[in-house]
């Protein structure tokens, strides 16, 4: 610290709001405000070192002042905090309005001179604002003689109210400065060792006592305490020595005294302990600092607080008989004793629970909900028309048990934001249980008390969670429950899903019933075989099968192209993507029924972006003034006592980044940057043709939890035994197709002029039968036709047609039976380009579920014996008909 300071006639001047820096303080701001970054700019960062300012107390217009210079333009402030880690504080900056602007400002009229130590300079960004970082230095008093403006901000004559050298040397010979300078270095020392013994610190401030003039030591002193602004102010006005001395010894000792006081009441409470009790040396704190505050009778009790809670829950008579027995059980409980925790945590989940709360519906508005859901989804007619009825139904008959509906269907087709849509179109709250792996009944019942680490089960928490006896809660994945040695949860919902039995649901931790019938339940699964059939039973399931490339566009650009924008901190400014390339990243790219994948590319793309904005932009600005050298800033920092404090001027959009970045031209997606990003593409067309070109390849058309998919099947011989080898991870449903398919070939052989009567089949070769992507698990019987025409081609040597795909099962006697999932199949179908699909007969009546886009692009042809499938599977037809007796 500089020992004396030669100041200007006028200096520029910071206004700090209801703070005040003394001498020797050094504080850290950040100034944003227009007026202080054009000070700061002009007066400290172009000069440098030799820079000097004015900070001037600011007081609210609110309250009443004497002081001097009165102004009325309105003026931003900008914060600031002490240095010492003890003193923290935030001051509001003025708001640029009407009001303001009428607004006297109340200017103390002495300040402190102060120099900066560090200087930083920085953009803000999205805003591209100049800020500055300052860490000033209190230096000397000041007195304010006139106050003006300059540009935009403002100056003041100054008359400098230290004292001179020779002036101090007169003051320090006095007596009476010599008896307050003791007793402040007394009482300064005292403190010290306090604070030493309690955070084992404080031997660099011993040495400030011995070297620092203890006139400044008292300014150094109290800018480290907590006081209030007028004592702040009281502390700058003490121009007299003497007058400060004995001012700032006063509040040395008051922080002394309350130091004591919270020692005296540590040791009261710990002479009272049991090593083993925690919970009960914290009420015995409480205690003792009430007794010591004088005002034990003044807070409420807890369990007061907590009777009156349940009491305001709206439990029905049984319920409150029994919580009020547990509430007595647990007033004549100690806190300390094992099962006080486990009573209260109980009373507070039944004082939780929304009893008679429900959350008012709206009036339906058909329309409005219709409007609603082609806004939020694109395409699912049947899905949102049966929704819609629902609803209907619900407006004719408020309290209508309706069915529980199943929305059943491959992962990324919309089922759990349909469920979100529903509650959205009813007005009510939503609440979403996964019951993805769920193996515990517990889950679903609850835990019994009785057990260390019971809880409610999931239900009984989600209500308590969203507030409402009435939401719609969404059982999301209910196909992926578990049963093990812990129970079964799906029988566990069998009572949950009845409307005749979840009005008593009995939780086993909640022990008394809670009705369920206000809850709206919709359940999501991906298949339904694997949900047992008395739980099916109780739901109605609608399907969602995958969408049609032409339905995947519109979603892309209608919601997906937005919304992946949005995330990334983009718009159309800086990206756009042609339709003609989103139909290409749907073609070459994904092939799922579903639109996440699609929404991962065009992540990817987006992303690709967002690196070439944020290129564009250069980092913030930095730079340091020379550090000057100072031993209390040295002592502060080593210390860590650096506290920064800064406040961002309200109305400042940190998320609007559309206004915040530009570039040239926006970046217009094409083929080449497709392939740059996504790398090659993974599908094309042309893929049934490269693989279908041997005979004993046939296409077969398969459902998975997934979607439809194409799958081949390959057959081929060698010499062997007669031996059927099957390959691929398969099922014994699908081994028992081959050994079907196999049979019936051999049976028919020479009828089919495959082999003479004469000549076994299998004579002196086996047949190995494959189905590729060995890695995936196959089952199911829909494949029976298929491995026919693989065999069947296999012994002709004869090609099937590549641009044809078929699926169906088939009987020992050559019936082709209706399978299930047809329209995902011939979704499936579509997107890989094939032509001709061969389907059972009796599936001809599910094809209306099929898009008129996609059936009019496929030729569909129906089959009613196996004769049927073969005559349409080769080309030309089957040629060796017409000489068998078929």
């Amino acid at each position: 610290m500089a020992e004396s300071v030669e100041l200007p006639g006028r200096l520029a001047i910071l206004p700090f709001r209801n703070k005040v820096l003394l001498p020797g303080a050094i504080i850290r701001i950040r100034c944003t405000s227009p007026r202080s970054v054009k000070l700061v700019e002009q007066e400290l960062w172009q000069r440098e070192e030799k820079g000097l300012i004015g900070v001037l107390p600011v007081r609210d217009s609110a309250e009443t002042t004497t002081v001097a210079p009165t102004l009325s333009p309105g003026v931003a402030t900008d914060s600031a905090d002490r240095t010492p880690k003890n003193q923290a504080g935030t001051s509001e900056s003025h708001k640029h309005d009407g009001k303001n602007q009428q607004e006297v400002i109340h200017w103390h009229n002495r300040g402190v001179a102060a120099r900066a130590l560090h200087l930083s300079r920085g953009v803000e960004k999205p805003s591209g604002r100049v800020t500055y970082i300052v860490v000033l230095e209190g230096l000397c008093r000041f007195s304010v003689q006139e106050l003006s403006t300059r540009g935009t901000y403002y100056t003041a004559r100054i008359t400098s109210l230290d004292m001179t050298k020779p002036e101090m040397e007169q003051v320090e010979q006095d007596q009476e400065f010599i008896a307050l300078s003791r007793q402040f270095k007394a009482t300064a020392m005292e403190l010290i060792s306090v604070l030493e013994q309690k955070q084992k610190t404080g031997g660099r401030t011993k040495v400030l006592l011995e070297t620092v003039p203890v006139h400044k030591l008292a300014d150094i002193f109290v800018a480290s305490f907590e006081i209030s602004f007028e004592e702040q102010l009281s502390m700058l006005d003490s121009v007299d020595v003497k007058i400060r001395l004995s001012k700032a010894t006063e509040l040395v000792d008051r922080h002394l005294q309350s130091i004591r006081v919270a020692e005296k009441i540590t040791q009261k409470v710990e002479g009272q302990l049991s090593k083993s009790q925690k919970e009960f040396l914290l009420r015995q704190q409480m205690r003792a600092i009430k007794e010591e505050l004088g005002d034990n009778d003044d807070e409420e009790d807890d369990l007061t607080a907590l009777e009156r809670k349940m009491q305001d829950a709206g439990m029905p008579a049984n319920i409150w008989k029994h919580a009020h027995r547990e509430l007595r059980r647990l007033k004549k409980m100690q806190p300390q004793q094992p099962g006080y925790n486990s009573s209260r945590v109980y009373l507070e989940l039944i004082a939780d629970l929304p009893w008679q709360k429900a959350s008012e519906e709206l009036q339906l508005d058909l329309k409005a909900a219709k409007e609603r859901l082609d806004s939020d989804h694109y395409g699912l007619v049947k899905v949102k028309q049966r929704i819609i009825e629902y609803l209907a139904v619900r407006k004719l008959k408020a309290d209508a048990r309706g069915p529980v509906l199943c929305f059943v269907g491959p992962p990324g087709v919309g089922k759990t934001s349909l469920a979100s849509s529903v509650a959205a179109a009813l007005g009510r709250k939503f609440v979403r249980i996964s019951l993805g792996g769920v193996k515990d009944e517990a889950d679903i019942r609850g835990h019994r008390r009785t057990y260390i680490g019971s809880m409610p089960g999931r239900l009984i928490d989600g209500l308590k969670r969203v507030g409402v006896c009435n939401p719609v809660m969404l059982l999301d994945e209910i196909d992926k429950t578990g049963s093990d040695v812990r129970g079964d949860p799906a029988s566990a919902l069998l009572e949950v899903l009845d409307p005749e039995q979840n009005k008593t649901f009995n939780d086993h931790y909640l022990s008394v019933p809670f009705d369920l019938s206000k809850v709206i339940f919709v359940a999501t699964a991906n298949r339904k075989q694997p949900i047992p059939p008395p739980l099916l039973d109780r739901m109605e399931v609608i399907e969602l099968p995958g969408y049609t490339p032409e339905e995947k566009l519109k979603i892309a650009m209608r919601h997906l192209i937005p919304r992946v924008l949005d995330q990334h901190g983009l718009n159309a400014d800086f990206l756009q993507i042609p339709e003609c390339m989103v139909k290409l990243v749907i073609e070459r790219y994904t092939r799922e029924a579903g639109v996440r994948d699609l929404e991962r590319n065009l992540a990817a793309l987006a992303r690709a972006a967002a690196v070439r904005v944020a290129e564009q932009h250069p980092l913030p600005l930095s730079k340091d003034v020379q550090r000057l050298p100072s031993p209390l800033l040295d002592s502060k920092l080593a210390e860590g006592a650096e506290v920064e404090m800064e406040v961002i001027p309200m109305g400042v959009n940190n998320h609007d980044i559309s206004n915040a970045f530009s570039i040239s031209s926006p970046l217009i997606v094409d083929e080449p940057m497709l392939e740059k990003v996504l790398g090659p593409p993974k599908f094309n067309d042309q893929e049934t043709a490269e693989r279908v070109v041997t005979p004993g390849i046939a296409v077969g058309l398969v459902w998975t939890a997934f979607g439809g998919e194409v799958q081949f099947v390959e057959a081929t011989d060698m010499v062997g035994k007669g031996d059927l080898h099957l390959t691929g991870q398969l099922g014994d449903v699908i081994k028992e197709s081959a050994q079907i398919a196999l049979t019936w070939v051999r049976a028919r052989a020479t009828e089919l002029k495959l082999s003479t009567e004469e000549n076994n089949l299998l004579e002196g070769r086996d047949i190995h039968i494959h189905f590729p992507a060995g890695a995936v698990p196959k089952d199911g019987p829909s494949a029976g036709v298929t491995l026919v025409t693989s065999l069947v081609s296999l012994f002709s040597q004869r090609k099937v047609r590549s641009d044809t795909a078929m699926t169906g099962e088939m009987t020992l006697r050559g019936l082709v039976l209706p399978v299930g999932g047809i329209k995902d199949k011939v979704l499936a179908a579509h997107r890989y380009g094939i032509k001709r699909v061969i389907l059972p007969e009796r599936n001809l009546k599910d094809l209306v579920e099929v898009p008129a886009t996609v059936l009019s692009s496929l030729e569909i042809i129906v089959a009613k014996r196996m004769e049927d499938v073969l005559e349409h599977a080769f080309e030309g037809g089957c040629p060796w008909r017409q000489h068998s007796k078929l």
